[in-house]
């Protein structure tokens, strides 16, 4: 009997992160601060695959820390061939000056193989903060 081998899925998004102090939506003075962060998604595998849920872990600059999860990003479960990108922008308010965030995309292939694509750990804070 001859066993068949389980094909080699070469499925792979690479993700960066830009992000954006919100001036206009912070307000020291009460303690929030906002940063939008805009996503760029790339299919750097040799699969079509769609991302399908996300999970952010946020931490302030107490250390605390939120986990987020959901279906889509923005509304959105992009279908992606090799080679093609998705961007989106999102935002985020904290307590604290400065925090980070990282997170997973959850995806599949095109013939149902699960995949995770993470998002590197990224800085919330404003400006002047990094200088």
């Amino acid at each position: 009997m001859q066993r068949m081998s389980k094909p080699e899925h070469d499925a792979q998004f690479t993700c960066t992160v830009k992000v954006q102090h919100l001036d206009e939506q912070s307000d020291p003075q009460k303690g929030l601060y906002a940063y939008a962060y805009t996503v760029t998604i790339v299919n750097t595998g040799a699969a079509t695959a769609q991302l399908v849920a996300r999970q952010w872990l946020i931490t302030n600059g107490h250390g605390q820390t939120e986990e987020v999860r959901g279906l889509a990003v923005v509304g959105h479960q992009p279908v992606l061939k090799p080679g093609e990108q998705f961007e989106y922008t999102s935002w985020v308010r904290l307590e604290t000056p400065m925090g980070t965030m990282r997170g997973i995309f959850h995806c599949m292939t095109e013939d149902a193989h699960a995949f995770e694509a993470p998002i590197p750990e990224f800085m919330l804070a404003p400006p002047q903060a990094l200088h």
